[in-house]
């Protein structure tokens, strides 16, 4: 439960040690249902959150039973759920009392008395309840009060999200006899977030809890509660109106919430798939400004990892290098202008020439200064158009 130490009241129990371990020292809440009080537990030297029920909800006088809930209960762990560690009779005040973990914070109720929150704190509040009933539904268990003053919000330590969310008071149902209940004229569940069939008398079953997440969501995003009015009003007008999900929350969240509160149990989805669903709603947001950097990002990638050229050294003299250079020189390029097509050949005209004479030259120069013994042997013919320009070339040196 939740703690604020400078606003904490003096309660009935106030000072009270409850079962000789957990000692009470100040209320943190009251409903109609049970007290809250701030405590310590003696024997481990922890801070906890105790609630101590009224008279009307007496009923865990089996002790067998209640250490067999208790176990359960305690057994069921998730990051988005209130851990109970205790429960038991206290014969000093002669209540029934749940020893739990003491979330420092406050809840989601007090919360949006400010107004709404953003899209994605809804978001993230949307997959981590969904994924904790889904926890706790698959262990037959159904919350049957899911509202905002039963979702606790522990303080952030990221700065991606605002809070981290909890859901309390799972259970109960079980650990207080439902026959005890109806004979007090009790029930487990808050008018304004009731499931039809809660209002119709029908044993809730987990599409109840997926249904009352729904109008939690739903007052969450839009910071008005589904069905205002009297305890009354509010409870008769679910079994003939659906709620109100302005199309302003964008398609997604309207087909999730709109099934979340269909009014047939049937037609709503279970918690995993809501918490899949919120999952992919609290990334939407992003998606835009997200592609956006990743097309900038692929294209400083793909200049970077454009291919390295390796140039040749100026000091090789190996024909094969010069060959390849040649070739090289006359590789058609992707999509080339036609206007750079002419000084592309005169270029590679120009490159055969010279190689010619770098290969030619010397041996020419060499039986120049040698004596004339014999008449000069003619070149070896060379085919094509670097062979013309060879043999013109011997035509100029013999005249």
């Amino acid at each position: 439960m939740t703690s604020s130490p400078d606003r904490l009241a003096a309660g009935p129990f106030t000072g009270v040690t409850l079962g000789g371990r957990y000692r009470l020292d100040g209320l943190i809440g009251r409903g109609g249902m049970a007290s809250v009080y701030r405590g310590e537990d003696l024997s481990l030297g922890r801070r906890v959150a105790v609630k101590v029920f009224a008279e009307a909800a007496e009923g865990i006088d089996d002790a067998a039973r209640r250490r067999s809930e208790t176990a359960l209960l305690a057994s069921v762990e998730h990051r988005a759920l209130v851990r109970l560690y205790d429960a038991a009779h206290d014969a000093g005040i002669d209540r029934e009392y749940l020893v739990m973990e003491l979330v420092d914070g406050h809840d989601l109720r007090k919360t949006l008395q400010a107004g709404p929150v953003g899209a994605a704190d809804a978001a993230w509040l949307a997959a981590d309840l969904a994924e904790a009933l889904h926890v706790i539904h698959a262990r037959g268990i159904v919350h049957r009060d899911v509202k905002p003053a039963n979702v606790l919000l522990a303080p952030s330590h990221l700065p991606t999200r605002s809070w981290n969310p909890k859901l309390a008071d799972f259970g109960i149902a079980r650990l207080i006899d439902d026959a005890r209940l109806t004979r007090t004229g009790a029930y487990v569940g808050t008018p304004g977030y009731l499931s039809p069939e809660q209002v119709g008398g029908r044993a809730p079953g987990t599409a109840s809890d997926i249904y009352s997440l729904g109008l939690v969501l739903l007052e969450a995003r839009t910071g008005l509660p589904a069905f205002p009015g009297t305890a009354y009003e509010a409870t008769a007008a679910r079994l003939v109106a659906d709620p109100e999900i302005p199309a302003e929350l964008g398609a997604d969240w309207v087909e999730l919430l709109r099934g979340m509160t269909a009014r047939e149990a049937s037609a709503r989805p279970t918690a995993l798939d809501v918490a899949m669903a919120a999952g992919r709603l609290s990334t939407a947001p992003d998606m835009a400004a997200t592609t956006q950097m990743d097309v900038a990002a692929t294209a400083v990638l793909e200049a970077s990892d454009a291919p390295t050229l390796v140039l040749g050294s100026p000091e090789a003299d190996d024909g094969a290098v010069a060959a390849r250079a040649v070739a090289a020189a006359f590789q058609p390029a992707p999509a080339p202008s036609r206007r750079w097509v002419r000084p592309t050949i005169a270029v590679g005209l120009l490159v055969v020439i010279a190689i010619g004479i770098a290969l030619l030259v010397p041996p020419v120069i060499a039986s120049l200064t040698q004596p004339q013994t014999a008449p000069t042997e003619t070149l070896p013919t060379v085919p094509g158009e670097l062979g013309v320009h060879l043999e013109q070339l011997e035509e100029a040196v013999t005249r």
